[in-house]
């Protein structure tokens, strides 16, 4: 490839052309929300996640920012944040991988065999260690609550915002987000 650009536009473009539902955001390929099913016969199976990627300007260089959108629980990643503690995203990123080695191996490999001892959630890690059988109820249990395809909000296939209902942001002026960003809550 003769340019970063071009290689960020390649990638993208094949993760769209996968069987993931990609969502730009901005109208821009930086920023995608892509959707994530949990692997088969795993703790996660029948969960969908909403993954937010963000594409540094130096990518395929420096590593995409990786994070769940609707909630997890899971020792690597953040419950309040969806931050994901990977070590071949944040440290060990090589030009060599692409968007769909996210997908395909990374993240599944992240929820099949979680690291307790680098935790960002450490109540999950905890609970690891401590109760197997608790934490693999607690497992399921966000599952049900947070990962099913019709309860995350802001899915890929409508066209909400992201945990924003229309109550939300109605005060009577333009509910654009140019206008209704940037201005002090009453």
């Amino acid at each position: 490839m003769s340019s970063p650009s071009k290689r960020r536009d390649m990638d993208v473009m094949k993760l769209m052309m996968s069987d993931y539902a990609v969502e730009p955001i901005n109208d821009g390929i930086n920023e995608l929300n892509v959707e994530f099913h949990g692997p088969k016969e795993s703790l996660y199976e029948g969960g969908v996640w909403k993954v937010r990627v963000e594409l540094p300007d130096a990518y395929p260089y420096k590593s995409p920012s990786i994070g769940f959108l609707n909630r997890i629980f899971h020792p690597n990643v953040d419950e309040l944040s969806g931050s994901v503690c990977l070590d071949v995203i944040n440290q060990s990123w090589s030009p060599m991988f692409d968007l769909l080695n996210v997908f395909e191996v990374f993240l599944p490999q992240l929820l099949l065999y979680p690291n307790p001892s680098d935790p960002l959630n450490g109540d999950a890690a905890s609970l690891m260690m401590k109760d197997k059988e608790q934490y693999e109820k607690k497992v399921k249990e966000y599952c049900e609550l947070y990962a099913k395809k019709g309860n995350i909000s802001g899915t890929l296939t409508d066209d909400s915002d992201e945990d924003v209902s229309d109550d939300d942001i109605s005060d009577g002026r333009s509910e654009s987000s140019e206008d209704v960003a940037g201005n002090a809550d009453p």
